[in-house]
C-alpha cells in the first residue's frame, strides 16, 4: 500500500513538474490565441447569429400556415320575436387552417436572401482579419520575451565579466600593482550591474505576463522556447514595396470587407426600390364550427364538423399610391450609403498603402539601424580591449575602464533592440504579404 502511494506521488510530482517546465513554442502561442481568445470566439459567435439569419431569408419564400381553434359560450336572453324574450345558452366550436403565400413583393425577399448571403461573407472575412491581427500581436510579445531574455543574458554575462575582473583586481592589489581603491571601483560596478539584472528580470517578467494575458493562460510557470532568430540580413528585405501592395490589394480581408460592403449597399438600395412597386400575396383557407343552443335541436357535432366545412380563396394585389415620402427617402439614403461605402473603400486602400508604406521604409531603416549598431559594436569592442589591457599594465584608471565598458554595453543593447526591431517589421511586411507569421526561424 505505501509503495502505491508512493508511486502515485511521484507521478503527480512528475507531471507538476512537466507543467511548469513546458515551454511555448511560437507556433503554440498562435494556436492557443486563435482557439481560445475573446474576439475570435464572439466573432464564430456573430456567424452563428449570421447564418440563422440566412436561413431566415430562405424561409421567407416559403408560405405560412396558420391553424386555429376557437371556443365560445354566450348566456344570457334572447328575444325570440317581439315581446317574448327567453334565457338561451350557446356554445360555438370553430376550426380553421390558413395557408398564405407572396407571390410578387418587388424581389424583395430575393434581394434579402442574397444580402442574408453576403453578410456571412463578410463575417468570415471580418473573423480572419482579427485572426491575423492577434496572430501578429502574438508574434510581437513573442519577440518582446526573447528579445528580454537576451538583455537578461546580456546583463548577466557583464556581471560575470565584472566579478572576474574584480578577482584580477584584488590580485593586482595583493601584487601592489594597483591602489587599493581600485577594488571598491570595481565593486560599485559590480553593484552596478546587479541592478541591472534585476531590472532585466522584471522587464522579462512583464513581457511573459504579457503574453500569458493574450494567450488568456495562467502566468505562473509560463514560458516560451528561445528561438534561434535569424541575424537581419539584405536577402530578408524586399526590393520594390510594388509587390507587396498589389498582393494586398487584391488580397487583404479589410478590402474585401470594403468590397463587400458596397454589395451590401447596393442590395440595400435594391430592396429599398421594392417599396415602390406591387405586392401581390395569395391565400387559402379551411374551416368548420360546430353550434350548440338550448332552444333548438342540436345535430351531432361531427355531423356539424363535416355539414359546416368550407373553403377560402383569395388574391391580393397591393399598389403603394402614397406613402408620405417613406419609400423616396428610403432609396434616396441607400444611394447615399452606397457612395458612403465606396468613399470608405477608397480610404481602405489609402490606410493599407499607408502601413505598408510605413512599414516597409521602417524594415528597410531597421536593417540600416542594425548594420550601424554591428559595426559600432564591433568598433567598441575593440576599444574595450585596448582599454583593457591598458588598465591591467597600469597605465589607464578604472574610471575610463568603466566608461569604456559602458558605451560597450549601449553598444550591445542597440544591437540587440535593432535586431528583434528589424525582424518584427519584416514579419509585418511577410504579414501584408499573406505569410505565415507563426514562425520566426
Amino acid at each position: 500500500m505505501r509503495t502505491k502511494i508512493l508511486m502515485v506521488l511521484a507521478l503527480v510530482i512528475s507531471i507538476s513538474v512537466t507543467a511548469q517546465t513546458k515551454k511555448w513554442t511560437l507556433q503554440e502561442c498562435v494556436n492557443h490565441a486563435i482557439e481560445n481568445n475573446i474576439s475570435i470566439k464572439r466573432g464564430q459567435n456573430s456567424l452563428l447569429i449570421l447564418d440563422e439569419d440566412n436561413k431566415a431569408a430562405k424561409g421567407a419564400f416559403l408560405p405560412s400556415v396558420i391553424g386555429s381553434v376557437s371556443q365560445g359560450l354566450s348566456l344570457g336572453n334572447v328575444e325570440l320575436f317581439p315581446g317574448s324574450f327567453t334565457n338561451r345558452e350557446s356554445n360555438t366550436t370553430s376550426v380553421s387552417v390558413g395557408v398564405s403565400q407572396s407571390i410578387f413583393n418587388g424581389f424583395r425577399n430575393k434581394n434579402l436572401h442574397k444580402q442574408s448571403l453576403l453578410n456571412l461573407e463578410r463575417g468570415n472575412l471580418e473573423l480572419e482579419r482579427i485572426k491575423d491581427d492577434i496572430s501578429l500581436n502574438v508574434v510581437n510579445s513573442y519577440l518582446n520575451v526573447l528579445f528580454n531574455k537576451e538583455n537578461l543574458a546580456r546583463a548577466q554575462k557583464q556581471y560575470d565579466f565584472t566579478t572576474k575582473q574584480l578577482n584580477q583586481v584584488k590580485e593586482l592589489v595583493e601584487a601592489g600593482v594597483q591602489p587599493k581603491a581600485n577594488i571598491n571601483d570595481v565593486e560599485a560596478t559590480l553593484s552596478n550591474d546587479m541592478q541591472k539584472i534585476t531590472i532585466a528580470e522584471n522587464n522579462l517578467d512583464l513581457a511573459r505576463l504579457s503574453l500569458s494575458q493574450l494567450l488568456q493562460v495562467p502566468y505562473t510557470g509560463f514560458d516560451v522556447e528561445i528561438i534561434d532568430v535569424n541575424l537581419p540580413t539584405e536577402a530578408l528585405l524586399y526590393d520594390d514595396v510594388t509587390p507587396i501592395l498589389d498582393y494586398a490589394y487584391k488580397n487583404r480581408n479589410e478590402i474585401k470587407i470594403a468590397e463587400k460592403n458596397i454589395e451590401n449597399a447596393e442590395l440595400s438600395t435594391e430592396i429599398s426600390k421594392s417599396g415602390f412597386m406591387p405586392t401581390v400575396s395569395g391565400s387559402y383557407g379551411f374551416g368548420t364550427n360546430v353550434f350548440f343552443s338550448n332552444l333548438s335541436s342540436n345535430t351531432s357535432f361531427f355531423n356539424q364538423l363535416n355539414d359546416n366545412k368550407g373553403h377560402n380563396f383569395s388574391i391580393r394585389a397591393s399598389i403603394p399610391i402614397f406613402s408620405r415620402f417613406q419609400n423616396k427617402t428610403a432609396v434616396a439614403k441607400s444611394k447615399l450609403l452606397e457612395e458612403t461605402s465606396k468613399f470608405d473603400l477608397e480610404q481602405s486602400k489609402l490606410n493599407l498603402e499607408s502601413n505598408i508604406q510605413t512599414a516597409f521604409t521602417q524594415a528597410k531603416a531597421a536593417y540600416r539601424t542594425y548594420e550601424a549598431a554591428k559595426t559600432s559594436l564591433e568598433a567598441q569592442q575593440l576599444s574595450f580591449n585596448n582599454s583593457e589591457e591598458r588598465y591591467n599594465i597600469g597605465s589607464m584608471n578604472s574610471f575610463d575602464l568603466e566608461q569604456g565598458r559602458i558605451r560597450l554595453i549601449n553598444a550591445e543593447a542597440s544591437l540587440i533592440n535593432a535586431k528583434y526591431d528589424f525582424v518584427f517589421k519584416t514579419k509585418v511586411l511577410d504579414f501584408y504579404l499573406g505569410k505565415p507569421i507563426g514562425n520566426v526561424k
